[in-house]
Parts: structure tokens; C-alpha cells; sequence
């Protein structure tokens, strides 16, 4: 396991605030309002920031063409599925419960791990791994009933996280040259012109001029998931073992249950409580290095 650098630690606290509490936000923006409208005009409104970005920071644009296929198959499986399916999805599930399940997304990844690319977890990832799914049950307690009425929600949301991890694992091995904020840009503008091609086929006749609240929504998604959180996602994914980069985003569904319960109102019961310690000691599992390299970094050196 490879434990987070002070940076990575530091994007990883920021996009776990800016994914959490966007779970209820996003519910927001759908009530009432047409879903893939939603995600398309957050994400030509993200796009030209993301842009800027590079401009700013003087990373070509440019991706060979021998590339393109790689890209498109990353593009698949990172975004597309799930940013399709997961803004369909929570028009029938509660924000919390969305998030509970877009986030069994790292046991999938460690699945697919062992069984495709043959990727060895030792036991303490399979721990970390079973935490992390116990704790998800567990959020789930409250909701099994309500969720056997919605299938479809359910579906689609276990489709995507399936999808996303996948996708991260694809990440993971890429042999794209490019920076990973280029293959982002990329990335975002192939799913921005799907979502816009979805929303026009699908949606226009149910178009309306969107509240100030659901604009408010959009600008949080332009600005907070794709001109930044997905970016800090690719790189987290791209650089650390896709174990410790997935389960240390397992606070991200705790904090989307209890900002979606203080804004709904809703009682939280003690599995709530219990899925957050086993979920804590699955972050923990990967942001913490193993006892023999603690010893080596604490035993004093010889002169």
C-alpha cells in the first residue's frame, strides 16, 4: 500500500467537501428540472475553466491521434457511463442513498483488480475493502425497503460504479503520455457533447428556464466537479495504486448521507454512526503506511 503525500492528502480532503455535499446539491438541481439538461449546461460551463487552466499552467492540448482510441475507451468507462447514469439515478433516489451506492465503486475496483488484471491485495486491503462494504450495508439498513420499490435507480447507479471502477483501473495503466489535466480536458469535452446530443434527443420538450436555485446548483457543478473535483479524481487515480486512491474517497457517501439528512431532515440511526467508524478504518487501511515502513522512517539512521 502507498501512503498519500502531503499534497494528495490535501486533494483529497478538498474533493471529499466538494463531491460530499454536491450529492444534495445535484438532487436539488434535478427536482423539477430535466437531469441530463442539468449535467450538460454544468458541463459547458465547466469546460472553458478547465480550459484556462491549462492555458495557465502551459499544458499542451494536444493528444497524438494513435492515442485517440486509449482515450476513448478511458473516457467510457470514467466518465460517460456514470455521469449519465448517476444523474438519472438520483432523480429516484435520495441524495445520501445515490451516493452509497456510486460509492461501492471500490470494491468493484478491487474486484476487478484481482480477477482481470491480476492485481495481488494483501490482507490489510481486503480489509479495508470488507469495511468499506460492510459500511455501505450498513447505510443501506434504513433504505432496502424504499430501494426494492426503485430498481431502476438502483441499477443504474451499481452499472456506473462498476463502470468508474473499471475505468480507474484502465487509468491506472494507461500509456497515454499526455498530463493528465490535457486527457481531463479531453475527457470532459467528449462527455459534454454526448450529455448535450442526450439532452436535446431526449429532454427538449420538457425544457424550462431554470430557478435561481437550480442555477445555483449548475454553477456548483460546473465549478466544484468538472473544473476541479473530477480533475483531482484522474490524478489521484493515475498516480496511486487504485486501492489507496478509490477507498480513500469512502467519506465522501458519509458526508453526502448527513448533508443530505440536515437539509432533509432526516433521523440518522446508529447504523449511520457504525458505517462511519468501519468506513474511517477503511480510509484508514490505505492512508496509513504499513508498520515496517513506519519503523524504518522512525529508526535513526547510521552516520
Amino acid at each position: 500500500m502507498q501512503a498519500l503525500s502531503r499534497q494528495q492528502l490535501v486533494l483529497l480532503v478538498l474533493l471529499t467537501l466538494v463531491w460530499g455535499i454536491n450529492w444534495p446539491i445535484m438532487k436539488l438541481g434535478v427536482t423539477g428540472f430535466p437531469a441530463l439538461t442539468f449535467r450538460t449546461i454544468s458541463m459547458w460551463i465547466g469546460l472553458p475553466v478547465l480550459g484556462l487552466v491549462l492555458v495557465w499552467r502551459r499544458v499542451p492540448f494536444r493528444i497524438g491521434r494513435e492515442h485517440w482510441r486509449e482515450l476513448a475507451v478511458l473516457t467510457v468507462f470514467n466518465m460517460l457511463v456514470w455521469h449519465t447514469l448517476a444523474v438519472l439515478a438520483i432523480q429516484t433516489l435520495s441524495s445520501g442513498r445515490a451516493a452509497i451506492l456510486g460509492y461501492t465503486m471500490p470494491v468493484f475496483s478491487a474486484i476487478v483488480g484481482a480477477w482481470w488484471f491480476g492485481q495481488r491485495l494483501g490482507a490489510r486491503a481486503w480489509g479495508g475493502v470488507c469495511a468499506a462494504a460492510l459500511g455501505v450495508m450498513l447505510l443501506l439498513w434504513h433504505e432496502l425497503t424504499q430501494l426494492t420499490g426503485k430498481p431502476l435507480g438502483v441499477a443504474m447507479m451499481l452499472i456506473a460504479a462498476a463502470a468508474w471502477a473499471l475505468g480507474t483501473q484502465m487509468l491506472r495503466r494507461t500509456t497515454l503520455p499526455q498530463p493528465t489535466l490535457a486527457i481531463s480536458f479531453w475527457m470532459t469535452l467528449v462527455t459534454t457533447l454526448w450529455m448535450t446530443a442526450a439532452a436535446v434527443l431526449f429532454e427538449r420538450a420538457a425544457w424550462v428556464a431554470p430557478t435561481p436555485a437550480i442555477w445555483g446548483a449548475i454553477v456548483y457543478n460546473a465549478l466544484g466537479v468538472f473544473a476541479f473535483a473530477q480533475v483531482a479524481w484522474l490524478m489521484m487515480a493515475r498516480d496511486l495504486p487504485p486501492v489507496a486512491s478509490t477507498l480513500s474517497v469512502m467519506f465522501i457517501p458519509v458526508l453526502g448521507v448527513f448533508s443530505g439528512a440536515w437539509w432533509l431532515n432526516e433521523v440518522l440511526h446508529w447504523q449511520d454512526w457504525a458505517a462511519v467508524a468501519l468506513i474511517m478504518l477503511a480510509i484508514a487501511s490505505v492512508l496509513l503506511p504499513p508498520r515496517a515502513a513506519a519503523a524504518r522512517v522512525a529508526a535513526p539512521r547510521g552516520g
